[in-house]
């Protein structure tokens, strides 16, 4: 079979995928031309396959469905002993929030979000530093010309994320790095080869979905252990995982483009679920501290301590009021779950409002649809992006007025330009130190 003058891969399955306008990579029995999936379309074979019913996505043959169940990565696998179902979700007895797309609201109820929102805004000080680093681990593959624009960008993002890690010093001995939405794990592997030097590092990659082309492996071998918990965030308790009921270590939260709500999940995965280290409240940190979700099993005698958080946030429109830590900070502005609806979809205009399609799809390709069509007689293009970006420092710096409560120095700064990613603030924060500690670890040379 050929579509157009193209032929499939020797070797490799004959069924032209129309989605992906090409033939399917399969490897074929040899003898055959199509690959298991696509058995049933070959001429004289009889046999059928039919849609699983634990995930449509894949298909089995019919008289090998309950065989095939059995084994189905799909299905349910016993959970594991630091899952508990929903530690990290947020109370379930708060307001209910009005999730109602802008366009089904009037032109005088979006006036008065505006207005809430530029009330609101004065709370949030001087705008935001660029802090646009490196680090040296990742010089020689910035400066591999067979890296293409895309990969690139990430490398470019991953370096940055490391030289401001470094420069609060963050990268050290005594630590188990926990990346959040850990994906292919590429973040903690580069974090692994910063720290070569120093003793006693571990890495807990968190992800609730299987991931094919994981790093995992190069990783097998080496000092410390490298562990993966394939769990949801919202359901994993810290405080039971086994490596750090073994181990004596402080944790660092990392995460490149943690998504809307995973943000706030992993902040109280951290601090709600696990004991942070000492320190005196910041000045600024006026708010208090929300109540925990209850535990139905004992802690742990012994907890890790946070020593330090750096995650890059991203895609606000898919936040969540129930397990957003900032609720304090919006309620001391007049604000709840009503203007929280509005502004996390408002928060789309950001990255998604007249911008090149492939800026606008930045990660993954997700975005909230934009309301242009409905808001063109209200806004700009212009004032939408001002508005957006407005939306996501709001639900960002109620995020640091929840880590200042902890007794933690936070900051929300640029690590990169917007060319490279529209996403580009990092969330870190660090208990205070001396003053002299703070500058021996300024080590991060800036691009």
């Amino acid at each position: 079979m050929s579509v157009e003058g193209v032929s499939p891969i020797p070797g490799r399955c004959g069924f032209f995928v129309e989605r992906k306008r090409r033939f399917c990579k399969m490897i074929v029995r040899t003898g055959n031309s199509y690959c298991g999936e696509h058995a049933d379309v070959e001429n004289g074979n009889s046999r059928r396959r039919i849609p699983c019913p634990l995930d449509p996505k894949h298909t089995v043959f019919e008289e090998q469905l309950s065989k095939h169940l059995q084994k189905c990565n799909s299905r349910e696998k016993p959970k594991p002993v630091y899952y508990e179902q929903n530690i990290n979700a947020g109370s379930g007895d708060e307001e209910t929030l009005e999730d109602q797309a802008l366009e089904h609201r009037s032109k005088a109820a979006l006036d008065l979000h505006l207005e809430k929102l530029k009330a609101a805004a004065k709370a949030l000080g001087e705008k935001l530093e660029d802090s646009i680093l490196s680090h040296p681990v990742l010089t020689e593959q910035l400066d591999d010309p067979n890296n293409g624009d895309s990969a690139l960008k990430h490398l470019k993002q991953q370096a940055s994320i490391l030289g401001n890690m470094e420069e609060i010093g963050l990268l050290g001995s005594n630590r188990c790095f926990v990346e959040f939405g850990a994906g292919k794990g590429k973040l903690s592997h580069w974090i692994h080869e910063a720290v070569k030097g120093h003793n006693d590092h571990h890495f807990l990659l968190v992800e609730r979905s299987s991931t094919r082309f994981k790093v995992d492996g190069k990783h097998q071998q080496a000092d410390g252990r490298f562990e993966r918990l394939q769990v949801d965030i919202q359901h994993l308790d810290l405080g039971r995982v086994p490596l750090l009921m073994e181990t004596r270590v402080r944790l660092v939260g990392v995460g490149k483009h943690l998504c809307g709500s995973a943000t706030d999940l992993a902040l109280r995965c951290l601090f709600e679920g696990v004991a942070s280290e000492t320190a005196p409240p910041c000045k600024r940190g006026r708010y208090q501290e929300e109540p925990a979700p209850p535990s139905h099993q004992p802690a742990p005698p012994s907890r890790a301590e946070v020593c330090g958080v750096a995650i890059a946030l991203c895609c606000h429109h898919r936040c969540a009021w129930r397990p957003y830590v900032g609720k304090q900070f919006f309620r001391d502005n007049g604000l709840g779950a009503s203007e929280f609806a509005a502004f996390r979809r408002m928060s789309s205009w950001a990255t998604c409002n007249g911008c090149p399609d492939d800026q606008s799809r930045d990660h993954d390709g997700d975005v909230e649809p934009s309301d242009k069509d409905i808001l063109n007689g209200v806004l700009s293009a212009e004032e939408r992006g001002r508005v957006g970006r407005l939306c996501k420092r709001l639900i960002d710096h109620g995020r640091v007025c929840y880590l200042q409560s902890k007794g933690f120095m936070t900051k929300l700064q640029y690590y990169s330009t917007p060319q490279t990613t529209l996403e580009n603030v990092l969330l870190t924060a660090v208990p205070p130190q001396p003053a002299e500690h703070q500058e021996r670890t300024r080590g991060a040379s800036r691009e």
